[in-house]
């Protein structure tokens, strides 16, 4: 029997194209997605949203092979993190809207008979729409199955050295052998509407803290960028979102190369692997840029396994 457990959240993606539907749908039936007080407006809204956007997103997940990513990739993380705490920890994820959801995983718990739990989001800067999802969600079912277990988390990490390493690691990766002065660097975090912002939530300041880091450690590397900018991504819907987009940002970096670091994710998905690397790509090639490179996420990098293994024992 284990005592303690590492359990690493993420908001999940489809295993499958026939999970694509229920992925929508859980997500757009989110109080911290969907923010209205109404929970009747709520469930309409969401359903309209999940009806409209389900056969096209089926087709984006397609091209990615039929499902999304995250679930294998975040599976070598617990392995490779299993390996480094050993065989008395359990390590394990939950996901947010697509299995494994926190009551599987919990009645998992149970049968280890954990006494103590380690809740790590996988998301370095906090936002209600991320991490304290993930939080409530884990501890509704935690108290529906009734598992008297402590409980430890972390609300945000970005100022990890490691993990600001393992970003740059990644960045050199994608550079290769070309000339870094030759290339703007943009970090493209996800985007979120003004109005959660404005209502108090710290994912922005998180974002741009996280970007001054990274500068300062590009420096100190030699990484001399012709110049570095944030921007924002995958808007959706009318309202205002936090600006630059992506897309406004592009076109003001012209006649050099351009390389995208997705600064706001840990893992890739369909943001990375086709907002970012197929659609993001076509517009690059439009706007006439003599090179597009896209950054693998951190992942499974040796350096942000240090970086888990750290906030875990930190955490004890």
């Amino acid at each position: 029997m284990k005592k303690e457990a590492i359990i690493l959240l993420n908001m999940g993606g489809p295993n499958n194209l026939a999970e694509v539907e229920l992925f929508l749908k859980n997500m757009f039936s989110d109080p911290n997605i969907l923010t209205m007080k109404s929970g009747l407006l709520r469930a309409f809204v969401g359903g309209m949203i999940t009806f409209l956007r389900t056969e096209s997103s089926q087709e984006i997940y397609r091209k990615l092979g039929g499902k999304s990513p995250i679930v294998d990739l975040t599976k070598k993380i617990v392995q490779q993190l299993q390996d480094v705490v050993g065989d008395d920890v359990l390590v394990d994820f939950v996901m947010r809207y697509t299995p494994p959801f926190a009551f599987e995983v919990i009645e998992r718990l149970k049968a280890q008979k954990v006494e103590k739990i380690y809740l790590i989001p996988m998301y370095p800067q906090y936002s209600s729409t991320t991490t304290k999802s993930s939080l409530d969600d884990f501890y509704e079912a935690l108290h529906a199955r009734k598992l008297g277990a402590t409980v430890c988390e972390i609300k945000h990490y970005f100022e990890n050295e490691n993990y600001n390493r393992a970003i740059v690691e990644r960045i050199k990766e994608a550079m290769d052998d070309d000339s870094y002065e030759d290339f703007d660097l943009i970090f493209s975090a996800h985007g979120l509407p003004q109005k959660i912002i404005n209502a108090g939530d710290p994912y922005q300041s998180h974002i741009e803290k996280n970007v001054q880091i990274l500068k300062e450690m590009l420096d100190k590397h030699g990484m001399n960028f012709h110049d570095i900018h944030l921007a924002y991504q995958s808007k959706v819907g009318p309202m205002k979102w936090l600006e630059p987009s992506l897309g406004e940002k592009l076109k003001t970096v012209r006649n050099r190369g351009v390389v995208i670091y997705p600064l706001a994710f840990t893992v890739d998905n369909s943001e990375t692997d086709y907002e970012l690397s197929m659609e993001y790509k076509e517009i690059a090639e439009e706007l006439g840029f003599k090179s597009y490179k896209v950054c693998r996420c951190v992942n499974d990098h040796p350096l942000f396994i240090d970086a888990l293994v750290e906030i875990y024992e930190k955490m004890k």
